[in-house]
């Protein structure tokens, strides 16, 4: 048995609650960061720093985010005194986009394609420095796209520093609600996005994120002219 053994740490780690799915992670990869962007990844670093007193986290700045959630990384980077790498986008791939279609085109053709340049290509280069990754990922988020979301999985959709070994994906939250996230943020004084204050429960760029009503699910303000099982950016797909 490897750490690269998948259907044993599968078996090992299915329901089992987010500080052991963690620890394991943490225990097993040297090279392995937390994915920083919502409220569920502050659970996480909060969780990581008690138990490695150095942990990478990165977060990615797409040049399109509020200012509210510019000041929440600096919060989250204060707070826990990380050294937190901010990912960007290809300048000229930005500009031969915004050139061709204008500042605005994923209203008419989809965000698939602004989502690959801002967001995808940056993670793609990010991953492939590490073994292993973790992501804030739940499986409640999502009924079309996330409902099947384990513990610990393959990542299918980029590559890893190694090219005989496989990139691990942890989702140490994927077993818990939304509630769980928030009385953990309340117990122990996690910093948040202060747009969640405003009604916002699943946050991305300020052109495509808007408030959502309480009976509403989280990522319905997410891309909200599209279907519900286009509501991922790219970032996270169902393994094959």
């Amino acid at each position: 048995m490897t750490k690269y053994d998948l259907s044993h740490w599968q078996q090992t780690l299915a329901g089992k609650k987010p500080l052991p799915i963690l620890k394991h992670a943490l225990e097993q990869f040297d090279a392995i960061a937390i994915a920083f962007s919502g409220a569920e990844d502050v659970v996480l670093i909060d969780m990581a720093s008690k138990i490695k007193e150095e942990i990478q986290v990165f977060t990615l700045d797409t040049g399109r985010l509020h200012p509210e959630t510019y000041e929440f990384i600096e919060k989250v980077r204060n707070h826990y005194s990380i050294q937190l790498e901010i990912l960007s986008p290809d300048t000229q791939a930005v500009q031969a986009l915004v050139t061709k279609k204008g500042l605005f085109s994923f209203y008419q053709d989809g965000h698939q394609e602004c989502c690959g340049i801002r967001k995808v290509e940056p993670l793609r280069r990010e991953l492939q420095k590490l073994d292993a990754w973790i992501t804030g990922q739940r499986r409640d988020q999502n009924i079309d796209t996330r409902d099947t979301l384990a513990e610990v999985e393959l990542d299918n959709t980029f590559r890893g520093r190694s090219d005989s070994n496989p990139l691990i994906k942890f989702n140490p939250l994927a077993n818990w609600t939304s509630a769980q996230v928030w009385d953990y943020i309340e117990a122990y004084q996690v910093p948040f996005n202060e747009l969640h204050r405003q009604g916002y429960r699943s946050i991305g760029c300020q052109p495509c994120t808007r408030p959502t009503l309480p009976h509403q699910p989280e990522r319905e303000g997410r891309w909200w002219w599209e279907d519900a099982a286009k509501k991922e950016c790219g970032i996270h797909r169902k393994p094959d």
